[in-house]
């Protein structure tokens, strides 16, 4: 610092002597040493520091320059205390000389440093005030922020919370608040995450059980659009696809039964074909296949018997009625249903018999019965008749086809056809027997159809929704359906009881019925050959024929709630070739009072319970021969000890 710029901080004119105001300068000095000590704050202290400093600076370059002039013993110096030493008195001529101005200047230059004191004071209380009130708007806004942090976090709004965050870094870098709440957001995401593929993995997994496969692979996928590395929801696709072609392939296989049902059998070898080229190891496909080329080297077979009993039947056309010429041309045309000529020697010979037609020689079928003799010919056109119908008369009823010839009745009028003891060797075709409405209680249950002692054939015929049995034969009644349809009835799809009775049933249906597919018991006796029975509430077949015979042969046993097949009793018969599937308490059931019947040849796979099952006291080798696949284990369970009431054994009256 120069001297002149030391005069300025002194407050000493241009010329003035600095050595009159030494005294002064030292009383200024030590009051800005006072305030540097009594500071209310270190910034204060700071400041007041800085302004000692130029104070001791300026005394510095004043003692320089009057060294210079050889008067330095007369300029006071700071001592340890940060206080100045007291000069010397000047001489008395310098002190006349500058007498006149010293009062001014010393003046001068104490109200210059108080101003400068009450600029440096008044300065570092507007800072410290600016600085408080900095502060305290700076906590303000953090607490606003931290608070309304943590409500979007809550609310989980992570993107509207991250902003806030980056905002509280700004103000604090390296906020530990920040830091955790970015934290509490990143496991929140995982959270969301979490529940977002749990919940929508969980939806297609139930779908998928349900086999709502569209939707099923709806809820995967949206999963892997977010996230597509998620395995689970990777796995559910590719159980999904296979769900897919499992569906697929049994929608074949249903349409292939239904060719196979309608007698087109090149086009059901296609189908059958078709699935095993997706899958050759489908064992139902194999069993069609094998079915339907069986059946059409029958077919080729059939055909070549049909026209030798339509030759032998055109040689006995003498123009009048022959019994056994008719029935030659009737199993012809049940041999060759397309082929025309058979047809229509049929029409021909049956017209040597009266033909009563409804409507048109009759208003209704019971008007038609009426007066009808044995070997008339009834025939019915397409649309719903009234019953009941009941038939004393041995005659030939024909219809228009189960589609379109229907007759009906309430389910508390009766049965729509019952057949009497007179009518026996009457036959029925192409005509379907059901109850208006399905009644399932009430002392009275009626069947579709009832046979009470009598004898009959049904070919081509439908008994549906009845409040009892499908069809049922009783007091030693003889029945065979063939190519027929038993499905939605209240108890059994058909059935027979008591001695004598016998029940035929061929190439035809139980489906979905309440009780068994087809049942005989007390003394009944039954013929079953290549039959399907499917999805009952009971079992597939269950016969409890005492001493009666049992003929099981071919049948497809599949999806009924109980047993594919249960024997229960029967003093001669036999049970092969047959398959049962996928029920849900097990595959075939045979009991100690059945063991006349020959076992041989048959198939269970994929059943919901044992394959097959023993009584005790059986003899194990004689079932030996069988297929077990797929069942739930044991695949066999063998020398059991049933109960006396068990599941197998029917207790349903007619």
């Amino acid at each position: 610092m120069t001297f002149n710029e030391a005069r300025k901080v002194l407050g000493l004119g241009p010329d003035e002597d600095p050595r009159p105001h030494l005294a002064e300068f030292r009383v200024v000095r030590e009051k800005i040493a006072r305030m540097v000590r009594e500071a209310p704050n270190e910034n204060l202290a700071l400041r007041y520091q800085e302004g000692l400093l130029e104070f001791d600076r300026a005394l510095a370059a004043c003692r320089e320059y009057l060294e210079a002039l050889g008067l330095a013993a007369h300029v006071p110096a700071p001592d340890q205390s940060g206080e100045a030493a007291v000069s010397q008195p000047c001489p008395p001529e310098a002190e006349n000389r500058g007498e006149a101005r010293t009062g001014r200047n010393a003046l001068s230059s104490i109200a210059l440093l108080l101003v400068f004191l009450a600029a440096a004071a008044g300065g570092g209380w507007l800072y410290l005030e600016q600085d408080r009130k900095s502060e305290r708007q700076a906590a303000e806004r953090n607490a606003f922020l931290d608070r309304q942090a943590m409500l979007l976090i809550e609310s989980r709004r992570w993107e509207d919370a991250g902003r806030v965050l980056a905002e509280i870094e700004r103000l604090a870098p390296g906020s530990e608040k920040a830091s955790d709440g970015r934290a509490l957001i990143e496991a929140g995401i995982r959270e969301e995450e979490s529940q977002f593929i749990a919940y929508w993995n969980g939806q297609a997994t139930a779908e998928l059980e349900a086999g709502r496969l569209d939707e099923a692979d709806a809820s995967a996928r949206r999963v892997l659009e977010k996230h597509p590395a998620e395995t689970e929801a990777a796995d559910l696709l590719q159980r999904i696809a296979k769900a897919r072609g499992k569906l697929a392939i049994q929608h074949e296989l249903d349409a292939a039964h239904r060719l196979i049902q309608k007698g087109q059998w090149e086009p059901a070898i296609q189908s059958a074909r078709r699935i095993l080229a997706a899958d050759p190891f489908c064992s139902d496909a194999s069993e069609l296949l094998a079915a339907a080329t069986k059946a059409l080297e029958k077919q080729d077979s059939d055909l070549i018997r049909a026209a030798d009993l339509f030759r032998m039947a055109a040689e006995r056309d003498h123009g009048q009625f022959d019994q056994q010429a008719l029935d030659w041309l009737r199993e012809a045309a049940v041999l060759a249903p397309g082929d025309a000529n058979i047809a229509a020697l049929l029409e021909k010979m049956s017209c040597y018999t009266r033909t009563l037609r409804v409507p048109g020689d009759f208003a209704t079928p019971a008007e038609a019965l009426a007066a009808a003799r044995h070997r008339d010919r009834i025939v019915l056109g397409a649309q719903s008749w009234k019953g009941p119908l009941v038939l004393n008369v041995a005659v030939d009823i024909e219809g228009a086809g189960p589609e379109v010839t229907i007759v009906e009745c309430p389910p508390g009028e009766g049965s729509p056809i019952a057949i009497g003891p007179q009518a026996r060797g009457a036959r029925i075709s192409s005509i379907t027997f059901r109850h208006e409405t399905f009644l399932a209680d009430g002392r009275e249950r009626f069947a579709a159809a009832v046979v009470r002692g009598g004898g009959a054939t049904f070919v081509d015929c439908h008994f549906l929704e009845a409040s009892g049995h499908g069809l049922v034969v009783i007091d030693g009644g003889e029945l065979v359906a063939s190519r027929c349809r038993f499905s939605g009835n209240g108890w059994n799809g058909a059935a027979a009881f008591g001695a004598g009775s016998r029940l035929e049933v061929r190439d035809s249906e139980a489906v979905e019925n309440f009780g068994h597919g087809i049942e005989s018991w007390d003394g009944a006796s039954v013929t079953l050959i290549n039959n399907r029975c499917e999805g009952n509430s009971r079992n597939g077949i269950h016969a409890d024929n005492l001493r009666a015979a049992a003929v099981i042969e071919g049948n497809q046993l599949a999806a009924n709630r109980e047993y594919g097949l249960v024997l229960t009793s029967a003093g001669t018969g036999k049970a092969a070739h047959n398959s049962a599937r996928a029920n849900l308490l097990g595959g075939f059931v045979v009991r100690s009072a059945a063991a006349a019947v020959v076992f041989k040849s048959n198939e269970a796979r994929d059943n919901q319970g044992p394959g097959l099952m023993t009584e005790k006291g059986l003899n194990a080798s004689d079932y030996a021969a069988i297929r077990l696949d797929g069942n739930r284990p044991p695949q066999s369970f063998l020398d059991v000890s049933f109960p006396a009431a068990d599941a197998g054994n029917a207790s349903l009256d007619e």
